[in-house]
């Protein structure tokens, strides 16, 4: 993971806020019961710098990214929190006003591109929709533009391939594409949700740079929800690490990755392959994380920590930070550190 050891280097953060999450709690109403899938999430991320939310399958991430984009299932509900972009609280804003950020101000990239595209539409016509509902553009100006975002995101023959339907492009050629109606009006924020899912590790590549480019072109804030370490490590500069619904550690990413003081941070990386030496067992994290629809008290990581006490059991640790921008959720972070 020589891209772990290459993001040491990375400045930390002094660009301004783009958007401040503070708070965010969301349940989801099941036959079961209420699951609490985020619970009092907060993080910043900044213009022109990438954020990675890490975390394993079923950890809170893409429920995150949907509270923040407006759009959860009918059966989830947020339950606290703000979200400010731009100074704007998202979630004190009706449909219609956030429909009118939606483009403008705050876009997302799903890690679907075939089902997040229309079927039955051309992607010229997909692509040329932002420009005709926010800029009043004509159908033919609006076509023109579409092809222009086809061409900056890589798409050979564009002008020829707008009148062309999703199932006829690659996985890669449809991840562009979503990836350019999502840039279309300049959004101050992208949310990026498994961006690379299922494609191969050079169009994987390909994607990521894509990314990175049209962030920096754009001065975006960028949040990339992932489960891949080497590709948070290689494209991330900041990076917030969720468990069962929580953040539980943030800061420069290679700050973070060199030396984690949360527990659950230490056991992700070190759960790597790689790491060892030819013959040794894999390393893991024992355990399995909690059903969220009957979170433990204190801390949720508890049963699968070797540092779990008395208090861990009856006190839930609260995310405290340092002077260097780095925050941990855990009571003592200390000799976590030093473990």
């Amino acid at each position: 993971m020589n891209a772990l050891r290459e993001s040491i280097h990375r400045t930390r953060p002094t660009d301004p806020a783009a958007m401040e999450v503070d708070g965010l709690s969301v349940d989801i109403r099941t036959p079961e019961g209420v699951a609490h899938a985020v619970r009092d999430v907060s993080f910043t991320v900044r213009s022109g710098r990438t954020l990675a939310l890490l975390g394993e399958s079923g950890c809170g991430k893409s429920m995150t990214a949907l509270a923040i984009a407006g759009l959860l299932d009918p059966v989830a509900d947020v339950v606290g929190g703000r979200i400010r972009l731009n100074g704007a609280d998202l979630l004190a804003l009706g449909a219609s006003e956030r429909r009118r950020l939606a483009g403008p101000e705050l876009a997302i990239v799903f890690q679907d591109a075939l089902t997040a595209l229309n079927p039955v539409f051309t992607v010229g016509a997909q692509l040329g929709e932002p420009f005709r509902i926010h800029e009043g553009l004509s159908r033919r100006a609006a076509r023109d533009r579409a092809v222009e975002l086809m061409e900056r995101v890589g798409i050979p023959e564009a002008r020829s391939r707008a009148g062309a339907y999703p199932h006829q492009f690659s996985g890669g050629m449809r991840q562009r594409l979503l990836i350019a109606m999502a840039v279309a009006l300049r959004p101050s924020v992208l949310l990026a949700d498994e961006p690379t899912t299922a494609l191969d590790v050079t169009v994987q590549a390909q994607i990521m740079e894509l990314l990175r480019d049209l962030r920096t072109e754009r001065d975006m804030a960028l949040v990339l929800i992932t489960h891949d370490l080497a590709v948070a490590a290689e494209h991330a500069d900041d990076v917030a690490v969720m468990y069962a619904g929580a953040i539980v550690e943030t800061g420069p990413i290679g700050e973070v990755f060199a030396a984690p003081r949360h527990p659950y941070t230490r056991g992700l990386l070190s759960s790597v392959p790689g790491g060892g030496r030819p013959g040794e067992p894999l390393r893991f994290i024992p355990g399995s994380p909690p059903d969220l629809r009957a979170v433990p008290s204190g801390c949720a990581f508890r049963s699968r920590c070797h540092l779990a006490r008395e208090r861990c059991a009856s006190h839930r640790p609260e995310l405290s930070g340092d002077e260097r921008g780095r925050t941990v959720a855990c009571h003592y972070w200390k000799e976590a550190t030093d473990a």
